[in-house]
């Protein structure tokens, strides 16, 4: 499809929805079909509402209920034989609110346009697995005698094709750019890692307001919609609205995890939490039992877990942005042999050997309850956080600050940094110990510097100075700002990283921790602040930032809005605003 950002950019995307693309999907539709159940339930009130509700869920199996339209797991069920009941239901009955498909869609156009970026400007990892994933496709399993016969080969991929759309083909599925079958785990790890390559898609701290035993604040990004799309192109039987249902599947699952338990503070990677909603989503989309899917959970907890070492050591790897896909290629493959027979540990998360109870050991249940959305507002998604250029997420308040100052103040002197004596950055835990890490005061790699609270301001302040007219223009919105000196992928090549300006800058910046004034307001918000001391005696001071521009509870930037080819005329964007939408072209998506 061609995705159409503006006038002034068309970005062509190889992209495969069976049937229906999801961005085709009425908003009118979810809900008509999805949802039979909860439009009944809509017309009976008061105590046979819940009642009803009750005896839906009991039905199903499910142990307990939160409240309408969400469900509880309690800690002391079988809480991965309940996801799998879960997951498959909400495929089927799901009913989240028209609002909540609009951000999912905005967050999944985030996710592609970012992959496909780091494909065109040829990362690493993204090449590298996107090739893997080639060598595993259909085309290259062709018999030698077919290649050298008569019909060409495009005469062959296409009848290939019409075969494969007439009755699907199970384990097979497309990576960005290209028509060819791949093995699916391998599509899928190649998708997830040219979306997360750059650091740039939307990012979760697990937090729900509501529940204070729900605020672990364990990190988390949309890394996973390549997982649902994977499925409906090899399952003929759903369609464009089964992905988005599946994206959202997999963005709850994973979101409402990072709510109870924190992965950080045992040394585990975050993508742990996606890869268990990857093997759960994959498997309610393609015709798994709930106890396949338990099954599957449990043999990848058991097998496949993976450490925060991808991100420790002097200089960061190509295994940091490829770590969710590693992860959740794993995942997949637990699921398929899952549903070819082999049974893996049931009952993960009371395991008192799994990585829930021996990190926080209990007398037999799980550590947690866990809160999963089944229909209206409250779902996961509606947390997230959209970012506002490249850089890690947790930078995001140093600079909205730095942005606020150079607002304020026009401290910027154009083609020069002289007068800036020193700039004192303070943050909370997690974030000094991540982009705060003594090693990465002296980045080297991309995956180093955009990981480093020192390069990631100063880059932006370097980027300041070299507007001619800095001082002179009259920044009365913040959001033009952001998109003068928005981060871009240009900003962590080899030369921007050893860009003197930049060192410079660098060296003039301490970055300390605020200790409990600051620990204790995350994963609420991201709160940080930036003082500029100039060599003229002023001092700036940006005061506390708690939520900073593409933050879900921030309520005055209005960079990002939604473009979901719906029959709405506006779109409330996660309750934070109601913004009214663009007409679209007839050749957006």
């Amino acid at each position: 499809f061609n995705l159409q950002v503006d006038e002034a950019l068309q970005v062509s995307v190889f992209f495969f929805f069976k049937q229906k693309t999801a961005y085709e999907i009425s908003a009118c539709l979810v809900g008509s079909e999805m949802c039979i159940r909860d439009r009944y339930q809509r017309r009976v009130h008061g105590d046979k509402q819940i009642k009803s509700n009750q005896q839906m869920f009991r039905g199903l199996g499910y142990k307990s209920i939160r409240k309408f339209g969400a469900l509880n797991l309690s800690p002391s069920c079988n809480q991965a034989l309940e996801i799998g009941k879960y997951a498959i239901n909400f495929i089927k009955n799901g009913n989240p609110s028209a609002k909540v498909i609009d951000r999912v869609k905005l967050f999944h156009l985030d996710a592609v346009v970012c992959g496909v970026s780091a494909l065109a400007l040829k990362t690493n990892a993204p090449t590298i697995l996107r090739e893997e994933a080639l060598l595993h496709s259909k085309r290259n399993k062709e018999s030698k005698a077919e290649i050298e016969s008569d019909v060409s080969t495009e005469q062959k991929e296409q009848k290939e094709q019409n075969k494969i759309r007439k009755s699907g083909d199970a384990g097979y599925a497309k990576v960005f750019g290209s028509d060819r079958l791949c093995l699916v785990e391998k599509a899928i790890c190649a998708n997830s890692s040219a979306v997360r390559e750059w650091d740039s898609n939307g990012t979760v701290f697990g937090y729900d307001s509501k529940v204070p035993s729900h605020q672990a604040g364990e990190f988390g990004h949309n890394d996973f919609y390549a997982v649902p799309v994977a499925a409906c192109q090899q399952n003929t039987s759903l369609t464009g609205k089964d992905a988005v249902q599946g994206m959202i599947l997999v963005d709850e699952i994973r979101g409402r995890l990072a709510e109870v338990f924190s992965l950080k503070t045992y040394k585990i990677d975050h993508v742990v939490h996606g890869a268990i909603a990857s093997a759960a989503t994959y498997g309610a989309l393609m015709g798994a039992t709930p106890e396949q899917i338990e099954s599957a959970i449990g043999m990848f907890v058991a097998h496949y877990i993976p450490f925060r070492a991808i991100r420790a050591g002097k200089q960061l790897s190509d295994s940091k942005g490829a770590s969710a896909a590693i992860s959740t290629e794993a995942a997949i493959l637990c699921m398929k042999r899952a549903m070819n027979g082999f049974v893996g540990p049931k009952d993960i998360f009371r395991n008192p050997e799994a990585i829930f109870r021996l990190n926080q050991p209990t007398n037999g249940d799980s550590p947690f309850d866990i809160n999963l959305g089944e229909s209206g507002d409250d779902f996961s998604v509606m947390g997230m956080h959209f970012k506002l250029g490249l850089y890690e997420h947790q930078s995001a308040g140093a600079l909205e600050g730095a942005l606020r100052l150079i607002q304020k103040h026009k401290f910027i002197e154009p083609k020069s940094i002289s007068n800036i004596e020193r700039i004192n950055i303070t943050a909370y835990q997690p974030a000094f110990g991540i982009i705060g890490d003594p090693a990465k005061r002296n980045p080297t790699t991309r995956q180093s510097a955009d990981h480093s609270m020192v390069y990631i301001v100063a880059t932006l302040l370097r980027k300041a100075t070299q507007i001619q007219d800095i001082k002179e223009r009259d920044f009365s919105n913040l959001d033009d700002l952001w998109k003068l000196l928005m981060l871009e992928p240009k900003d962590y090549s080899s030369s921007a990283i050893e860009n003197k300006t930049t060192r410079a800058l660098m060296e003039k910046i301490t970055f300390q921790h605020g200790g409990k004034e600051y620990d204790e307001k995350y994963p609420d918000g991201i709160p940080t602040s930036i003082q500029v001391y100039t060599k003229g005696g002023q001092q700036y001071d940006s005061q506390l930032v708690m939520y900073p521009s593409g933050h879900a509870r921030n309520n005055t930037c209005l960079l990002y809005t939604s473009d979901a080819a719906d029959d709405l005329l506006c779109v409330d964007l996660g309750g934070r605003r109601i913004i009214k939408k663009k007409k679209l072209s007839a050749n957006c998506i």
